[in-house]
């Protein structure tokens, strides 16, 4: 995912480049980032994750979940397209206009060969700064790091990681599953 040059990239920017199959744009505190498309490991762990954590959330009230694409813009210089994020609700329902999205509850990246030096060091670095909790999914490690908002270091999940937003019962998301759905063997 290397950066393209060395321009200051901007959320509008990158909104404004052509549409290219097989490839995400985003920029991250002013750098262009560009990552192929996921590999199918990869996207059944964001449907496995998607799909559990979307259950939970709309069983308790507590948020709404969406999977990449989706642009998520943190400022100027920044525009993100978290695998799996969250959401808070508006008076009650889901998010409907880029107007309407509030703090993001949590962000979800499933590593790539391509991606692994963005998701934990400079989108780890940006997404602390903005207060947002943020998990690091390593399939090959079968692991998942959680990173809270001022947190010098992660907790590291191989059995389950819990998950309560504000107000709402925890989710206790059980990993082994997540792991065997994404890479067929135990």
């Amino acid at each position: 995912m290397p950066a393209l040059s060395a321009h200051r990239w901007t959320a509008d920017d990158v909104r404004a480049l052509p549409d290219e199959p097989g490839k995400r744009f985003e920029c991250v505190d002013g750098e262009l980032l560009v990552s192929p498309s996921p590999r199918l490991p990869h996207q059944s762990a964001v449907g496995f994750l998607f799909s559990q954590l979307d259950a939970h959330a709309r069983q308790h009230g507590a948020g709404a979940v969406f999977m990449a694409p989706g642009d998520i813009e943190l400022d100027r210089f920044t525009l993100v397209q978290p695998d799996v994020f969250v959401l808070p609700l508006v008076n009650g329902r889901r998010p409907r206009t880029a107007e309407e999205i509030g703090h993001p509850l949590l962000f979800i990246e499933v590593l790539s060969p391509s991606t692994a030096r963005y998701d934990r060091v400079v989108k780890r670095g940006c997404y602390q700064r903005a207060h947002i909790e943020y998990w690091i999914v390593d399939l090959e490690a079968r692991l998942v790091e959680r990173w809270l908002p001022d947190a010098d270091r992660p907790f590291i999940h191989t059995e389950s990681i819990t998950w309560a937003p504000s107000g709402s019962p925890v989710l206790e998301l059980a990993l082994p599953p997540l792991f065997l759905d994404a890479l067929g063997e135990p």
